[in-house]
């Protein structure tokens, strides 16, 4: 039977104040009680993307929500994902399929015309759900985004959503951060602000009492929780980039030195898809070492993993400045594994061609020769759900791809996977030292992970990730239960 939700919507007071893991909670805490929850995200700007089963792409935020949900993914959940192809441009990705490439000045524009689809989108979900739970993106108060804006408030206006706000105590300033939210606001957008929550707060909550008392009276909106924080949260995996800039211990205990085997992940500008690396974290013999612009891969490292990356041919000339190369075949030389994921396999062919400019001027590039094969960037974006097993451990997988361009050449005589309907994907050099392949998630099945520690002198945990982020998911939206009414809450949605 078709029902009408109740909505409310998390906007905070800045990018990474936790905006994206709250809804999640919130969402696995409400679907506990019953209900039929839906997350939504207006617009998304990250990299770190997910396939939904009807072969679109939404944020692998939006993806994780949909799972605390328990329901699948779907590209309603976030019509606009913007990915990062410069510092001033993007790919824009609407309902799951891209329509074209925009400058930030650009896109400015273009929002006015995206609205339609985004409240289309949004009246869609709560046509089957009891309470839709929207997510804000960076910051409400950036009063100089607010025209034509569907992200925030813009969004929350023409929806008629109630509004939650959220501000980050430990990064200090949070009084100001949401008293200052409420100045800059226009007043009809600050009359949408139901209330205010404090989140990843450390230590005794007592002493922040005044603090809350005093944001409720020089804002007018009532406190509505001080969320301590919560360790299981970093088991889920990261929004965008800006989470790499910070250690996410997981899972099983690491050891002060790390695990006997080091795996190195050169963090490239255009890095994506980076939750491919979460499922390592599980394993205490393994640690995963994120090597920063500016510094060295370790020689130490049994096994270099070359992520995923939005732009190949841009990544590549970023590895070379950083003098990766020169680390990479001296790894090689010690008898070091090399892996690419995606774009990252891309690169270790020897040539990637963009004829039609995909990624920015068309042109070559000369890739870094550690396989025989060639990239044609062409034809449209493959997007899909697959499953299989290893070409060359019989390993059973299951993943997505999310890719433009295609490899072919010599080493693809010895791929990595084949999948259920017959096709190949990958390439292994000679050797066997070096491989990659196109699919994502690869790694987060058991057993494809417990085959691979076993070539670097491993055997695996045998622990699923699927069943650790439903672990996750349920302490993070216990420990919610603890910190929020979550009664009083629900009563401030329409």
């Amino acid at each position: 039977m078709k029902r009408r939700a109740k909505t409310l919507m998390l906007q905070g007071t800045g990018s990474g104040v936790g905006k994206s893991l709250i809804v999640a909670g919130l969402c696995r805490a409400y679907r506990n009680r019953g209900l039929e929850v839906r997350p939504f995200k207006p617009q998304n700007m990250s990299n770190n993307a997910a396939v939904t089963p009807d072969g679109g792409e939404i944020g692998r935020a939006q993806a994780t929500q949909a799972r605390a949900c328990g329901v699948a993914p779907s590209v309603d959940m976030n019509p606009v994902l913007l990915k990062p192809q410069s510092e001033r441009g993007a790919q824009i990705v609407l309902r799951g399929r891209v329509i074209g490439q925009a400058s930030a000045g650009e896109y400015q524009d273009l929002k006015r015309e995206l609205l339609a689809a985004v409240l289309d989108s949004f009246a869609t979900l709560c046509e089957d759900s009891d309470l839709v739970l929207v997510e804000g993106a960076g910051s409400a108060a950036e009063i100089n985004l607010r025209k034509n804006d569907i992200a925030n408030m813009g969004f929350a206006r023409a929806a008629c959503v109630p509004v939650i706000l959220l501000g980050d105590i430990d990064r200090g300033g949070v009084i100001a951060q949401i008293v200052g939210t409420k100045t800059v606001l226009d007043p009809a957008d600050a009359k949408l602000i139901a209330g205010f929550l404090v989140n990843k707060f450390r230590g005794d909550p007592a002493l922040f009492a005044n603090g809350v008392r005093r944001i409720e009276d020089l804002t007018g909106w009532p406190g509505l929780g001080l969320i301590g924080f919560c360790a299981e949260a970093a088991r889920l995996p990261e929004e965008d980039s800006l989470g790499l800039s910070t250690p996410r211990p997981r899972g099983r205990p690491i050891t002060p030195r790390g695990g006997p085997i080091p795996i190195a992940v050169p963090v490239l500008p255009g890095i994506a898809n980076f939750d491919d690396l979460d499922p390592f974290y599980l394993e205490g013999e393994v640690h995963v070492v994120m090597v920063k612009s500016g510094e060295t891969l370790p020689a130490e490292a049994a096994l270099v993993i070359l992520p995923g990356s939005k732009t190949s041919i841009a990544g590549l000339a970023a590895f070379r400045r950083e003098g990766w190369d020169i680390d990479l075949f001296a790894h090689l030389r010690r008898g070091g594994h090399v892996f690419g994921l995606c774009g990252g396999y891309q690169m270790l062919g020897k040539t990637i061609r963009d004829p039609m400019g995909v990624e920015g001027p068309p042109g070559n590039a000369q890739g870094l020769g550690l396989l025989d094969i060639e990239t044609e960037l062409l034809g449209d974006k493959l997007l899909a759900s697959v499953q299989g097993a290893g070409a060359q451990n019989g390993v059973p997988f299951s993943g997505y791809e999310m890719h433009v361009g295609r490899s072919f050449g010599p080493d693809c005589a010895r791929p990595v996977l084949r999948f259920a309907d017959g096709r190949s994907d990958g390439a292994t050099s000679a050797d066997g030292l070096v491989s990659g392949c196109y699919v994502h998630g690869l790694f987060a099945e058991p057993a494809q992970r417990s085959a691979l520690l076993a070539r670097l002198g491993g055997k695996g945990s045998g622990v699923s990730y699927d069943e650790s982020l439903d672990a996750a998911l349920d302490a993070v939206g216990a420990h919610l239960e603890t910190h929020i009414d979550l009664d009083r809450l629900l009563t401030f949605a329409r």
